[in-house]
């Protein structure tokens, strides 16, 4: 087909150009970065593909694809409308989607969620005033800025361009006589086109800081967009979620398991990508308005396709009311409103150290001063809006983060140039004005600002924390105690080599404080990564409980990682209780078990520690009988069965499961089988409490009543 050419912008997305048409097929995070660095100016339409998500990724980001062909390529002011290619559900979701991102709540909407009045007058009105219009100033539709294509039949047909849908994630494109094959399938991980600066040593932990994991816009192609991380006492709440989150936390060596909580500004694509968060093995807080909260979820949930409370299961809400302070945890939260497009949020975090207020503000994505002050003049925007982000420009911060995007809904430099902030840096903004490289600086992948340092007893909490998460109930509180005071911590930079396989234990048991590591076995010439273990695992331990004498892998740095090490005899020690030996020797025994049974395949490893906690083992020598119960949910590891009901002989989850139809009763092995037994109670509560378990089991199901 040499009419037709094919290339790959970005992992997880296909463009297809004829002389004619260009059309993108997959729209992952951050693909317009991918179509920039490609240096493609220009596409015609856009082909949501089956797959709503991959590798972490959602599939059907389409909203600065959309900005992009109205602004930069001339759609706005030409008239021109851009294709959207689909099937009709997926379609109706995405333009939903554009609607939250583009226009905002709707009237109705803040009426059920109780809006203070004034408040949703000020955002209904600002949308409106930044609202793509006609010629005759009448606000532009969703609809009006897309020539919908829904597949009839399996095709389409555009412009001489005929698109068939073959199969799943599956295409071909015919263009005169010729005809090409196009898979989507192809990619299974989805990673950043740009390149990604990984940081070599782990940074101590501090009391009181701000890491910036991306500080660009969505348009800039070779930087992450806009999000932070401030660390407090140890631990890290997420200013925003950044797109591609997972992998700009390990290049900034901090685990998810070291997230607990997220303070979302508003819903725009490049700072709400919260579905790698529903993969955590805890809930993360999101602390929001109720407004901003709920239009998250609606936009997770469009996403997905599933509904917004199966979503909301996934996360802990904390709502933050607007000029009032929330103490989370001694943390000093205070949110104040912008003036963007859609309800945007900023906050002052405040920490009290030595009688001494430490403060950071993050202004938020927000309109020039001079823009505001129109807007106020003609009731768009309460004077009392205006009045605080005017305090907030001119108050003595000791870090203050503002947006220094200029355009229309973004700010601009030149209004701070008079702030009494110790220090300004600028988001939203690729390189400053030359004026301003003397005064202001900008926050870029990498940069870390402490205002408190940190000390041992941060180690020790964590030490305290994730211990007594492994151990559970069945541990020495005296034990612990004395574990946690005789702890060594040991730094190790990335790709270090922690453990060796085939080397003796060395008297040495390691938990993880911070970062990623990986489990490498050595069974042939090539290295075989078997494992992931994050803040919060253990390492080494295997070897002292089953007196192996010497590691059966060997452990590197994935990311800069900080480790506690532990004598192996006090941690033997702390085993020494036939109970808890028993138990520990269980979990090892049951960890290579849980990772073959489907409905948990590609879960973290601090997932499988909660599984192991909570199910035993059923081994079935052929031609032996068995029963399953309602009181349990059994797992289908291996082998055959036979049954007077053949909805048990095919079935891969047994017992009473959640969301899936009862199977109870007896059956046969025709063949060494083995299961995996939970009671139904204690499954529910790990559920409940691990979003990516919860995640994972509800796609295991819905995938297997596709197929059936």
């Amino acid at each position: 087909m040499n009419d037709v050419e094919v290339i790959a912008p970005a992992s997880g997305c296909r463009l297809v150009k004829t002389q004619d048409l260009s059309l993108l097929f997959g729209q992952p995070p951050e693909a317009l970065k991918g179509l920039l660095r490609h240096q493609i100016d220009h596409f015609d339409g856009l082909v949501i593909i089956d797959t709503r998500e991959r590798d972490g990724s959602l599939l059907n980001h389409v909203e600065f694809l959309l900005y992009y062909f109205l602004f930069e390529l001339g759609g706005y002011s030409e008239g021109r409308k851009l294709h959207l290619i689909g099937n009709e559900t997926a379609i109706r979701q995405v333009k939903r989607v554009l609607k939250l991102c583009l226009l905002g709540p709707d009237p109705e909407q803040l009426n059920t969620w109780d809006t203070d009045p004034a408040l949703a007058k000020e955002w209904l009105a600002v949308s409106q005033d930044a609202a793509l219009k006609d010629a005759n100033q009448q606000i532009l539709t969703i609809d009006d800025f897309f020539q919908t294509h829904v597949f009839q039949e399996e095709s389409v047909s555009i412009d001489g361009f005929t698109l068939e849908h073959t199969g799943w994630d599956q295409y071909t494109i015919k263009h005169g006589d010729s005809a090409l094959d196009l898979n989507l399938d192809e990619d299974q991980r989805i990673t950043p086109s740009y390149p990604v600066q990984r940081d070599n040593h782990a940074a101590p932990l501090a009391k009181f800081s701000l890491e910036v994991l991306g500080g660009a816009s969505g348009f800039s192609p070779n930087e992450p967009c806009t999000g932070l991380a401030l660390c407090y006492n140890g631990e890290y709440l997420l200013i925003d979620v950044i797109p591609f989150l997972d992998e700009h936390l390990i290049a900034r060596g901090i685990s998810k398991n070291q997230i607990s909580s997220c303070f979302l500004t508003h819903v725009h694509d490049d700072h709400c990508a919260l579905f790698p968060l529903m993969q955590c093995g805890h809930k993360v807080e999101i602390i929001t308005t109720l407004e901003i909260y709920q239009m998250a979820l609606e936009k997770l949930a469009l996403s997905l396709d599933w509904s917004i409370e199966v979503v909301a299961e996934h996360f802990s809400f904390v709502p933050i009311t607007i000029g009032q302070a929330l103490n989370h945890y001694g943390l000093i939260i205070e949110a104040h409103t912008t003036v963007h497009s859609v309800p945007t949020i900023g906050a002052t975090f405040t920490v009290r150290d030595a009688g001494k207020d430490k403060r950071i503000c993050v202004i938020g994505d927000n309109h020039a001063l001079k823009k505001i002050k129109p807007l106020v003049e003609t009731s768009v925007v309460r004077h009392e809006t205006l009045s605080r982000l005017e305090t907030i420009y001119q108050e003595p911060f000791d870090l203050l983060i503002a947006d220094g995007g200029a355009g229309p809904l973004h700010g601009d430099p030149k209004e701070l140039i008079t702030s009494l902030a110790e220090r300004v840096v600028f988001v939203h903004i690729d390189q400053l004005p030359e004026e301003f490289t003397a005064t202001f600086s900008l926050a870029s992948a990498g940069k870390r600002y402490n205002l408190i340092e940190g000390s041992d007893s941060l180690y020790g909490a964590l030490i305290q924390h994730y211990l007594s998460n492994w151990i559970g109930e069945q541990g020495s509180d005296r034990w612990l105690r004395n574990l946690v005071t005789n702890a060594t911590i040991k730094h190790f930079n990335l790709e270090d080599v922690i453990l060796v396989q085939g080397q003796p234990s060395r008297g040495n048991v390691y938990l993880i404080l911070t970062g990623y590591c990986s489990v490498v076995h050595h069974d042939t010439s090539t290295p075989r990564s078997v494992a992931t273990l994050q803040a919060g695992d253990l390492i080494g331990e295997m070897a002292v409980l089953t007196d192996l004498g010497a590691r059966n892998a060997s452990v590197i740095a994935k990311t800069p990682v900080v480790l506690c090490e532990f004598s192996e005899d006090v941690f033997t020690a702390l085993a020494a209780g036939a109970t808890f030996r028993t138990e520990l020797t269980k979990r090892w025994q049951l960890r290579p078990v849980i990772k073959t049974v489907k409905a948990f395949r590609g879960i973290h490893a601090t997932v499988v520690e909660k599984l192991t906690a909570a199910a035993e083992k059923l081994d079935y020598p052929a031609g032996s009988d068995m029963t399953f119960s309602g009181d349990n949910v059994y797992f289908k590891v291996h082998g055959d069965i036979r049954s007077d009901d053949p909805t048990l002989e095919s079935a891969e989850v047994l017992g009473a499961p959640p969301f899936a139809q009862e199977l109870i009763g007896t059956a046969s092995a025709v063949t060494d089988t083995q299961f995996l037994q939970i009671n139904r109670i204690a499954f529910e509560r790990v559920r409940l409490s691990t979003p990516q378990l919860n995640y994972q089991y509800r796609k295991f199901l819905r995938q297997t009543a596709t197929q059936t």
